[in-house]
């Protein structure tokens, strides 16, 4: 096996054995016989070796399930007995080899499955009558180039349908084993997925019950902050209280401390001169009229 080919098998591999691939692409890849390492690929059921440079198919492996089989754009010219492995064969495309006779087709009879046969840009079209010899070689045929007998084209669909209609009883079967499996899988993620929810629920509660301590906390402590902000609230107007009671008191005994006995305000003094000089004015009146008298 070339190294390029041997690359490109690993990578459509992707990690997986060869008895779980089922489609295989190894388009351009250069070599020009067909690899033993294919024989391990038994569930394959399509397989292209398009533009690969193959020159024969001596030691093709047989493939019990292969359905599909892209062998265009090569340098083929006989040995199509080499394929007499793939019995269930449903579709194959030999387009631009280089086969020139329809004695050499005859090896496609140990095809019994075989429906779709394309061999368009090979030169055995251009012998006369060749679409009838052919017809009449493979009577099971159903479609040579894309047409049938009558010269009718066949749909991209009908094509492919031709090639998987084999498989559709194997299919169901592991595609019901497969539903058995997504059952059996569902159920368990639904006992998980329960798990779990429980987990959350016990979790949340758990939480919901730390927040109500600590709401509780914070509570006790605000009662707190208020009590010592009202305890300082009323120092603070005991404080004020007495001070301006003190300051009330040393105002009066400043007031005590100017006021001496025996000291009238002058005011008082006006008052008392005006109060003596009021009979003396009255006394020389009386004086006056006892002159008059006289």
């Amino acid at each position: 096996m070339t190294a390029a080919m041997a690359k490109r098998i690993d990578l459509e591999m992707r990690g997986r054995q060869a008895t779980e691939i089922r489609d295989l692409n190894l388009d351009n890849c250069r070599s020009q016989t067909v690899e033993e390492r294919l024989k391990d690929f038994l569930s394959l059921e399509s397989l292209s070796l398009i533009n690969v440079g193959l020159i024969t198919l001596k030691n093709f492996p047989s493939l019990p399930k292969l359905r599909k089989l892209e062998l265009s754009d090569n340098r083929i010219q006989n040995g199509l007995d080499q394929l007499k492995g793939c019995i269930n064969l449903m579709y194959l495309n030999l387009s631009g080899n280089k086969i020139k006779d329809i004695c050499t087709l005859e090896d496609l009879k140990m095809l019994p499955n075989l429906r779709n046969l394309d061999l368009f840009n090979c030169e055995v079209t251009n012998e006369e009558s060749y679409r009838e010899e052919v017809f009449k070689l493979l009577p099971d045929l159903q479609y040579l180039d894309g047409f049938d007998k009558d010269d009718k084209e066949a749909e991209e669909d009908e094509e492919e349908d031709e090639a998987e209609n084999g498989l559709d009883g194997e299919e169901e079967d592991d595609d019901d084993d497969d539903d058995d499996e997504v059952v059996e899988v569902s159920d368990d993620d639904d006992e998980s997925d329960e798990e779990d929810e429980d987990e959350l629920d016990d979790e949340e509660e758990e939480d919901d019950d730390v927040q109500v301590v600590n709401i509780a906390g914070d509570e006790d402590d605000e009662d707190e902050v208020d009590e010592d902000d009202d305890d300082e609230v009323e120092v603070e107007e005991g404080v004020g209280l007495s001070y301006l009671q003190k300051e009330d008191l040393d105002e009066d005994e400043e007031d005590e401390e100017d006021f001496e006995p025996g000291e009238e305000p002058e005011d008082d003094e006006g008052d008392e001169g005006d109060e003596e000089d009021k009979p003396k004015a009255k006394k020389r009146k009386h004086e006056g009229e006892d002159g008059e008298g006289d």
